[in-house]
């Protein structure tokens, strides 16, 4: 582990201490944080306390615009997604997709008529489908198979940084 990965991780720890004491002494913020009910929402309340512990693993301290590194890529504003084409060739198209704190419009489904694979290579994401109703969490490294017309849609995405996502559309 590199000396700066290694200070961050101890500075993660100490902040993750501090905010233990804390919880565990004022009742007020125990019970606000007893009713988040996903990572995102801890990650939220917990900035506004002061403290940063949402920082995973191997994140960079500044997001770049280098073309040559997908970890660098542009976090768009809150609320939405950039979606950038990769690669393609006959009949495929590979994107990379860049989500903060997206979702899908209210009532609005993804139905492709193309296969589709996703990878999340950053953050994580809950994906809703229908047909039959069920619900996915992702995180980093977690892929999945969508086949045609399977509706789809984005119940969360993380914040800034964002989720990022690898997603090779093809037809059969």
């Amino acid at each position: 582990m590199a000396e700066r990965d290694l200070l961050r991780f101890l500075e993660k720890i100490s902040q993750l201490q501090a905010l233990a004491m804390e919880v565990d002494n004022d009742p007020t913020r125990r019970t606000e944080l007893a009713s988040c009910t996903d990572h995102n929402q801890v990650i939220e309340l917990t900035r506004t306390w002061g403290y940063d512990i949402g920082r995973r693993w191997g994140e960079a301290d500044s997001v770049g615009t280098s073309g040559d590194n997908l970890f660098q890529a542009e976090c768009p504003e809150p609320g939405a997604e950039i979606k950038r084409q990769l690669a393609a060739g006959n009949g495929w198209t590979l994107m990379l997709i860049n989500s903060n704190g997206f979702v899908s419009p209210e009532g609005e489904w993804f139905d492709q008529a193309e296969s589709e694979w996703v990878l999340v290579l950053r953050g994580s994401a809950r994906l809703r489908f229908s047909s039959p109703d069920r619900l996915l969490d992702l995180s980093a490294g977690d892929h999945l198979m969508i086949p045609p017309h399977q509706r789809h849609r984005l119940d969360r995405t993380d914040p800034d940084p964002g989720t990022l996502w690898l997603a090779l559309h093809w037809h059969a």
